[in-house]
Parts: structure tokens; sequence; C-alpha cells
């Protein structure tokens, strides 16, 4: 049984804009939700980028049942792992225990604006298990001093926290991230369907935890204006992620991505109307083990008329090929 998710993209929409998608993503019956935790968009023609810990505390307040989680939070730079605990256990409380904090090793696009530099891979993972280290720490209960290599946090304690520890998702994308993962996570976390992610991590200690995928679609009635949208807003996302994390900003990811053609893009991503080309998309994730496939639908103007669709067309089909949870 696979569950179906809708991604709130801050990248694309405002911050009323994405609570009112959220409210109606659980209207129409999405399983969860996922949230973008970004300071720049990828391209300047997505256009926004608010900040995803207040749109998530009023998501928490205008939907009733559904789970959702950052994808991803880097609490490395922008933000110290104690604020990042302390910011996860109130939305967790405030959500009555929905909420599922992923976490992962950042992007430079995100992290440069605080002037800290950006170190190499190796570097990043060792920040980001001291990290995991602290914020477990902080979600036990009681004092927390750290002395790391990277961070330091001086008798820290949440005086608000939920009555069972708040889940934490680790994004993964090789070795090493699945290691961390193995050893940290609750849900493993990846943007590609490769069933070797899921066999690393089980080794490292993920045996019968849930893992959740991410797959762009870009509906539209019209295929070719589908299509254009998608290759103006998310050309970007084939350029993988050892890419991906290294780009300072918007104009680096236009470059990267300048020979990029409209085809490249409807080749990878399901554009249009056509049901059946989401459905067996969705499969390279479900037969690698992916529990949650979460859908992107590219362009913030266009995301009331996918929820219809989504309700009327989408998930029933998607339910009847995988099942669900909602189902």
């Amino acid at each position: 049984m696979t569950e179906f998710g809708y991604t709130l993209m801050g990248e694309q929409s405002g911050p009323r804009e994405l609570v009112r998608h959220a409210v109606r993503a659980e209207g129409v019956g999405y399983d969860f939700l996922v949230s973008s935790d970004h300071y720049f968009p990828w391209l300047t023609s997505q256009g926004h980028s608010p900040y995803a810990w207040s749109v998530l505390g009023a998501v928490a307040q205008a939907t009733e049942r559904i789970p959702f989680m950052t994808y991803v939070t880097c609490p490395l730079f922008r933000y110290h792992p104690a604020v990042v605990a302390q910011k996860a256990a109130t939305l967790n409380l405030l959500s009555d225990g929905r909420f599922t904090l992923g976490l992962g090793a950042g992007e430079n696009l995100n992290e440069h604006v605080v002037g800290h530099g950006w170190p190499s891979a190796d570097i990043r993972h060792e920040m980001f298990t001291e990290a995991l280290e602290i914020i477990t720490g902080l979600f036990e209960g009681g004092y927390v001093t750290y002395r790391g290599q990277h961070f330091d946090v001086d008798s820290a304690k949440l005086w608000d926290l939920p009555d069972s520890l708040t889940p934490i998702g680790v994004a993964v994308s090789g070795p090493s991230s699945c290691r961390i993962a193995g050893e940290y996570a609750d849900v493993m976390i990846a943007t590609e369907p490769k069933p070797e992610l899921g066999q690393m991590f089980d080794a490292a200690g993920g045996t019968g935890k849930p893992r959740v995928g991410q797959l762009p679609v870009s509906f539209g009635t019209d295929e070719d204006a589908a299509v254009q949208r998608a290759h103006d807003q998310f050309r970007w996302f084939g350029l993988t992620w050892k890419v991906n994390a290294e780009l300072p900003g918007t104009a680096s990811f236009a470059a990267a991505s300048q020979f990029v053609a409209p085809d490249d893009v409807a080749s990878s991503i399901p554009c249009g109307d056509d049901v059946d080309a989401v459905v067996e998309a969705a499969r390279a994730f479900v037969d690698a083990g992916f529990t949650g496939v979460a859908l992107v639908q590219i362009g913030g103007d266009v995301q009331e008329e996918f929820l219809d669709w989504s309700q009327s067309e989408l998930l029933p089909a998607l339910r009847r090929e995988y099942g669900s949870a909602a189902g």
C-alpha cells in the first residue's frame, strides 16, 4: 500500500496561498503534505520563498487530520540545530502530533545567505551528524550540553515537548547520507527512485522504516503549455543533487540549465492531463520500495486546477493501481 502526498512548494507560491492549498489538499484526500524550506527559489521565474515555519504553523491550525513534514530543513547554517529542535517540538504540539521533522545537509542556494561559506560534502555530513545528535538529545528531554567539532550547545532544554518523540526524516542521495539516515532517521527521504538507496538505508539500520519520494508533475489541459511551464520553472530538476547542492543562486541555476530543452523536461516529467502517465511515473518509486510519494504540481497559479483533477481523476487512479491509506 502506497500513500500519496501533496507538496507545498514555497518557491512558487506565497504564504497565504500555501495555507489555502494545504487545506484544499486535505479536503481532496491527499494522505500527507510535505513542505520545502527555502530562502531562495530555484529560478527567478518561480518568484517566491516565504518562511516555511510560519506557513506550517498556520497549516497546523488550518488543517485537521493530515500529517505533514519539512522536505527538507537544513540544521547547519541558517538554523542552529538547538533552534530547529525547538521549532519542531512546538509545531508537533500545534498539530497534535502530525508533524515529522525532515532534515538534510542543505543546498548552497539557501544557506549562503548567512555568510558562513559552503564547505565540502564530507564536512557538511560531519556537521549534519552533530546536528542530529543535538536534536535527538533535546527531543528526549532534560538539559543538553554539547561540545562538538562544529557545534556547541550550552545547557539547552526544550520546555514544551509533545508526549511522544517527534519523528525525524533524513534525506539521502548516496552511501554517506544513507549511513546517517540508518542510524538517526525514522523516515528515509529521497527525490530519486533508486532501489540502492533503500538497500543502503536498510543495511545501516533502516529496515522496516517508511521511505518517501517526490514526483514532479505539470498538469494542464494544454499539453504544450504544461511542457513550457515545466521547462520555465523546473528545468533545474534534472541537474542531479550533487550539482543542485553546490550552486549559489538563481542565476547559477539558470546558467547551469540553459541547454536543457523543453523536450528534455517532457521526457522526465509527466506533462498534460494524462492520468496514466502520472500513474506510470509513480511506479518507479513503488517498485523501489517507497511507502509514500509526494506529488509536486509545477506552477503556483495552477494549483487549484491540479487539486480538482487530483480529486476527480488522479487520486482515484493512483489508489486503484497502488492502494492508499485513504483509499
